[in-house]
């Protein structure tokens, strides 16, 4: 069945840290000792290696990766410009989550904010949290936001490996700054000598997101600017004696090949990524390894990751050399698109370099669908369950821009989430509450999500990997050839202006989930819906004294503060 979706040098307050350099940022923890997985080894991993099918199969390694997360408020200038931010334990990006295939992850959040009147949450993006829907980290839907003072635990297994993210799914919270790298080692489709960790990508403004988002809400989307990478940049031209900040920069060792782990963390930028003068493999989208392909350009779409290998092979070109993330005009507004720029040096420091772009089209549109070619192969299956859905925009009573998918903008009741509805029996969902109720298991559902209108969206889906079976401009219709052998699979996939993208999907994992575009103004507008997979075993999940726990303190503190929701409730 086909569902059809239609739519029309960081100056830092306190102890705050924002990494700069990637070789000194962070640690990457090393696994217990095992065959293979050495630098000529990538492919293997224990007993297993990139053959196995982790949907299938999974190690036990009995470990148990725990981390303590405080939230608080923070005064920061990534770009040499002061403003009040969020962080977790004093950073931005928060700490990187590090953990094996197949170990156990627990993270435990405080919210100890103390001037924003927020609740707060945890969703780790892209996992698929396998049975274990209610630590998905989403307010209205898996929780009730934790209120200030309070705490949450979420637990979770690694059945996935590579490269993610986790962020706030609290109103916009996640571009106030609370967000930070999953890195779960395992198995790759190509060999590199040292793994560099991550490379978030964001854009970056003066004022708050929040405060972004009332003129988001009646004038449309803000230009934006700056842009940072891995939490820093300059701000300013490179000859004015007033530019602020300091770039990130990386060095290079000739010879030697680097794994990066690229996060578009941004809330409303497309990114072309490159290095200047240097070939990009790329080995990984999202949580999928990939038959490695080679680019000098990269596109990457919000909440989008792509792992890529670079060798140090340019040092008899030049010393020093652009590390480039590029807003695409095409759908993104940034005052500093020429300027977000990092530099990749080989020698001892850093110097300015002189080199230049490749050249690339402005486009707001994903990698080629054929170079996405999934290294693990899956075919889908016919469709028993489809679906069309339309994607729109409109202001509603008072003005302000609300996005519909068929009709429907969500409004959620962020004190009485999905899985307490379910818990109690009380399943009259409303329209705004957008749900899909999916019954039957391990059946395949088809959507089409197709929009006449020329904006792209990253549309991002909790609970699995999707499979991209379509995408391009123009009309959506049954005359679209369907790829149904081994297309690409990842839980982020753009939209076309103008067009659609139809994913695959199978009801393998029950629990209440939610779609989305990955725009954080579009999600806060409504721009998203929920699917109730196999709802009758979704009572047996939940541990209610946790569930009751978190909202009762959140309805606690939201009355004692006289907090009203403003927005979807996402």
């Amino acid at each position: 069945m086909l569902l059809s979706l239609t739519l029309a040098s960081t100056l830092l307050a306190g102890a705050l840290a924002l990494p700069q350099d990637l070789k000194g940022s962070r640690t990457i923890q090393e696994r217990a000792t095992c065959t293979g997985n050495t630098a000529s080894t990538r492919s293997q991993w224990c007993d297993y290696d990139i053959s196995t099918d982790y949907y299938e199969e999974v190690p036990d390694t009995g470990v148990t990766r725990e981390y303590w997360f405080e939230l608080t408020d923070a005064t920061v200038a990534p770009d040499g410009v002061s403003r009040v931010a969020q962080a977790i334990n004093g950073s931005i990006p928060g700490p990187t989550i590090i953990a094996d295939w197949g170990d156990t992850v627990i993270v435990h959040l405080t919210n100890a904010l103390s001037s924003w009147d927020n609740g707060t949450s945890i969703h780790f993006h892209g996992i698929r949290q396998n049975y274990t829907n209610q630590n998905d980290g989403v307010p209205s839907i898996t929780q009730c936001p934790v209120a200030i003072g309070d705490s949450i635990t979420y637990t979770w297994k690694a059945t996935q490996y590579g490269s993610s993210w986790y962020h706030s799914h609290f109103g916009l919270q996640a571009w106030e700054g609370v967000f930070g790298g999953i890195l779960i080692n395992g198995p790759a489709t190509a060999n590199y000598d040292e793994d560099l960790g991550h490379v978030f990508l964001n854009d970056w403004d003066h004022s708050t997101a929040d405060e972004l988002y009332l003129s988001a809400e009646s004038s449309g989307p803000p230009t934006l600017d700056n842009g940072l990478i891995n939490g820093t940049n300059v701000y300013g031209d490179d000859d004015s004696s007033t530019q602020t900040g300091t770039r990130f920069n990386v060095s290079f060792t000739s010879g030697t090949s680097y794994r990066m782990r690229l996060v578009n963390a941004a809330i409303d930028t497309h990114w072309k990524f490159m290095i200047d003068d240097h070939t990009m493999q790329v080995i990984a989208t999202d949580l999928v390894p990939i038959t490695p392909y080679n680019t000098t350009v990269l596109s990457i779409g919000m909440g989008q990751r792509y792992d890529i290998i670079v060798t140090a092979d340019q040092a008899s070109t030049a010393d020093n050399f652009w590390m480039r993330a590029i807003p695409q005009a095409a759908c993104s507004d940034n005052d500093s698109t020429d300027n977000i720029k990092g530099i990749v040096y080989y020698g001892s420091t850093p110097g300015t370099p002189s080199t230049s772009a490749y050249s690339y089209t402005d486009s707001c549109t994903d990698e080629d669908v054929s170079s996405l070619v999934p290294y693990l192969s899956k075919t889908v299956d016919a469709a028993s369950w489809d679906d069309s859905e339309a994607a729109t925009v409109g202001k509603n009573s008072a003005n302000l821009f609300k996005w519909y998918l068929n009709s429907t903008t969500m409004l959620v009741d962020w004190a009485d989430p999905t899985l307490n509805q379910i818990y109690e029996g009380n399943t009259s969902y409303t329209t705004s509450d957008a749900v899909v109720q999916l019954d039957t298991a391990d059946e395949w559902v088809y959507v089409a999500i197709t929009t006449t209108m020329a904006v792209p969206h990253p549309i991002h889906l909790h609970g699995f990997d999707f499979f991209v079976l379509a995408q391009g401009t123009g009309t959506y219709s049954s005359s679209v050839t369907l790829n149904l052998d081994n297309p690409p699979r990842r839980d982020t996939a753009m939209l076309p202006a103008s067009g659609y993208v139809v994913i695959a999907f199978k009801t393998d994992n029950p629990g209440a989930w939610l779609m989305h575009c990955h725009i954080g103004w579009h999600t806060s507008e409504g721009f998203a819906m929920q699917w109730v997979v196999r709802e009758s075993e979704i009572t047996s999940l939940i541990d209610y004294d946790s569930l009751s726990s978190t909202c009762s303190a959140w309805s606690t503190y939201a009355d004692s503060a006289s907090i009203t929701q403003e927005d979807s409730g996402l």
